[in-house]
């Protein structure tokens, strides 16, 4: 995590510093500090543009931004910078004799609110938390969906699941895949085709295809790996098309997607290389020898067999890469095959 901190007095220095020491060691910390004299060797860089502009370029380059001063400051700061509790960094403000830290932004996707837990425990200052479901000690679907690395369908939706649960309703919860520990408080576990009376609830799925209950939030793990296969030059749209088309076919989410895989004669395929540096994903290659020892049963071919060595491509670099099963078999258009695999999975509550 790269944490970017500021102070504006001698006092909040020496927070600072103390910050750096008890967070140095497991992340990025830089130090400001708007003040007209810093100590020599601190590390400490000098702030002399205005505050708004300063916290701007810390909204863009980090992970979460703490304040030692007075919360106005901050909020001052931040102000023209807040856009959406998805992507804005965790804001916490501390006061200069480290009494307190109060997390002010991103305070369950961001991590505001675990951050300042650990530096009540390190600094022994007292955490302040306004977030409804931390103050009424309730599942917060946003923290388990951040920590867990889930994408979350919508936003109104886990809204209304964190309203429910305050206003004590029963929610339902749905999973395909197993499920450790003891259900949070409010929940009750629905089989996913099962028709349940229940108005709101959370599916875990990689897919759509089922909708458990008349609103479901779903909270999608990144579990998912397309195998591809294409001829030699085969345009990145051409490939991009059938994987669409397979992830369409299951209803699986885009966001479910955590890699590209296929043997290691397309390592250096450029309309993969493309496509994978547009998602953003990895891509792994194998060679035939790892791909055909793979366990299990896939869609044979002679032809590729001939041509790479390997009698599947797309379903066994698919397996190979991410584990689990084939989740959709093969499928080819236009000179690109593609299939995919889901990884072993489990939801597991605390």
């Amino acid at each position: 995590m790269k944490i970017s901190c500021v102070a504006f007095t001698g006092r909040g220095i020496k927070r600072l510093l103390e910050i750096r020491d008890f967070l140095g060691a497991a992340h990025q910390v830089s130090l400001y500090a708007k003040t007209r004299s810093l100590p020599e060797n601190s590390g400490i860089l000098p702030v002399k543009a205005p505050m708004q502009q300063w916290a701007g370029e810390r909204f863009a380059d980090s992970d979460a931004v703490i304040f030692v001063g007075a919360c106005g400051i901050a909020v001052r700061a931040i102000a023209p910078h807040v856009r959406d509790k998805r992507t804005d960094p965790a804001v916490i403000v501390m006061d200069e004799m480290a009494d307190y830290c109060i997390p002010i932004l991103a305070g369950h996707i961001g991590g505001a609110n675990e951050l300042a837990g650990s530096l009540a425990a390190g600094l022994g200052c007292v955490p302040v938390y306004t977030t409804a479901t931390d103050v009424n000690h309730k599942f917060a679907v946003d923290v388990f969906a951040s920590k867990n690395r889930l994408y979350i369908s919508s936003m109104r939706l886990a809204k209304e699941v964190s309203a429910a649960l305050l206003r004590g309703e029963t929610l339902g919860l749905a999973s395909d895949f197993p499920v450790d520990g003891k259900l949070p408080e409010g929940f009750a576990m629905v089989s996913p085709g099962e028709n349940s009376h229940l108005r709101l609830g959370i599916y875990f799925s990689v897919s759509r295809r089922l909708q458990p209950f008349e609103e479901t939030l779903y909270l999608v793990p990144r579990i998912v790996t397309a195998g591809i296969g294409c001829r030699k030059g085969a345009p990145k749209e051409k490939i991009e098309a059938v994987l669409r088309m397979q992830l369409e076919k299951r209803a699986v989410f885009p966001e479910a997607l955590s890699q590209l895989a296929s043997i290691d004669l397309k390592k250096d395929e450029p309309g993969i290389l493309s496509l994978a540096g547009e998602l953003s994903l990895p891509f792994l290659t194998f060679s035939a020898e790892e791909l055909m020892a793979v366990p299990g049963s896939f869609t044979p071919s002679e032809f590729v067999k001939k041509t790479t060595g390997a009698d599947n491509v797309c379903e066994r670099s698919a397996v190979r890469a991410g584990g689990g099963t084939v989740y959709q078999k093969k499928t080819g258009a236009d000179g690109a095959t593609c299939a995919l695999a889901v990884s072993d999975w489990r939801v597991r509550f605390e």
